[in-house]
């Protein structure tokens, strides 16, 4: 007698890693998740508050660009000038995440290099304008990348946790903040150094105006560290040991990379950009420090540079969504009279969306098939 073979059945649904997807499909699939996510939004907002969900995207678009021609060009350039300083941050944090060091901290890197700009405004502003730019440049870079330099070196010789590392480094950052601005505050008793060199003649520090606009140089110095940024990561041989690492330490090793080596070199620049945010926020924008000078972009960059897979140019698109968002859920907060927790759910709803589109441009499902019975 023939013994029994039993047959175990295949899941209903199995999870594959696709090869790869087609850049259309790929693009095809993100534009999808964005409609949905507007559609499954409209649907909250409407049963919530009543609201027609069109003027509520709209308003958004409002909060972002403007609603008429007083205030387009004003509104368009601080939305602009906001999409700099994430897309400043993204880039730095690109080397670091492809390498996988879980650099996160972003926050105090940005705020060092805004103290040592602001330290230069106040005590060297004497300077001409052209050397005093050259010192507060060099100095934000150089006070960023010693801030990523230090879970580096740890990391690189102890094999401590960069992720706790970086993130403790950013209450340090923190706390030093609050002692300048205690040292700097201005009036004396106001807690906030206030603007600095408001009253000075040609407001040394402060980024000038380039062809009428204010925020024209803060566009020009992160687009130029962002193309550098993307020729470096995919065409230099620096780029390549990053990329090598971040497959596999033990194949980099063998390949004859010296991985602590490109692991300090890497956190060193990745500091240093994220210090040169920190430049371009204090002079090229609020003209101040405070603790909240990185406000929190230092872990949005987080997301901006995984959803862009370390692609720079592609980050650019995701930094201005994100900007965008963020700017029309003050917008819509305040026009229909709700609680910004209900605009930033809208905001957080199609962030979920275009998250969760990356599942399936990465992977496929494979549903099992009926057997068919024996005739």
């Amino acid at each position: 007698m023939a013994a029994a073979v039993s047959h175990k059945k295949d899941p209903l649904i199995r999870i594959a890693r696709r090869d790869s997807m087609p850049l259309w499909k790929s693009v095809l699939v993100r534009v999808i998740a964005v409609i949905a996510s507007l559609l499954v939004a409209g649907i909250i907002i409407y049963l919530l508050t009543g609201a027609s969900p069109l003027n509520v995207y709209k308003s958004m678009l409002q909060g972002a660009f403007g609603n008429n021609s007083a205030n387009y060009s004003q509104k368009t350039w601080q939305t602009i000038r906001d999409t700099m300083m994430l897309l400043c941050i993204a880039v730095g944090l690109a080397p670091a995440f492809k390498m996988k060091f879980w650099n996160i901290g972003a926050e105090g890197q940005v705020l060092v290099g805004g103290i040592v700009t602001a330290a230069c405004m106040i005590y060297f502003k004497d300077l001409p304008p052209v050397l005093l730019f050259i010192v507060m440049f060099l100095g934000s870079l150089l006070a960023g990348a010693l801030w990523g330099l230090l879970p580096a070196v740890f990391k690189s010789k102890w094999n401590t946790n960069e992720t706790l590392f970086t993130l403790m480094m950013n209450y340090v950052a923190l706390q030093l903040t609050s002692f300048c601005v205690a040292k700097w505050e201005n009036p004396v008793g106001s807690n906030k150094v206030g603007i600095i060199n408001q009253g000075v003649e040609n407001q040394q520090g402060w980024f000038p105006a380039i062809f009428g606009q204010d925020y024209l140089l803060n566009v020009i110095l992160v687009m130029a560290v962002t193309v550098g940024m993307f020729f470096y990561l995919k065409y230099s041989k620096q780029g390549y040991e990053i990329s090598v690492i971040g497959d596999s330490q033990n194949t980099a090793r063998y390949a004859g990379i010296n991985v602590n080596k490109v692991i300090i070199r890497t956190m060193l620049i990745s500091g240093a950009v994220c210090g040169m945010a920190g430049f371009i926020t204090v002079a090229g924008s609020s003209h101040t420090i405070s603790t909240s000078t990185a406000g929190g972009k230092g872990f949005t960059a987080i997301i901006v540079a995984w959803l862009a897979k370390f692609n720079t140019f592609t980050m650019i698109l995701i930094a201005l969504l994100i900007t965008v968002l963020d700017k029309g859920a003050i917008q819509v907060a305040t026009e229909f009279n709700i609680s910004k927790d209900m605009s930033n759910m809208i905001t957080g709803i199609i962030l979920f969306f275009i998250i969760g589109s990356e599942f399936f441009i990465n992977y496929r499902l494979i549903f099992r098939k009926k057997e068919k019975e024996a005739a």
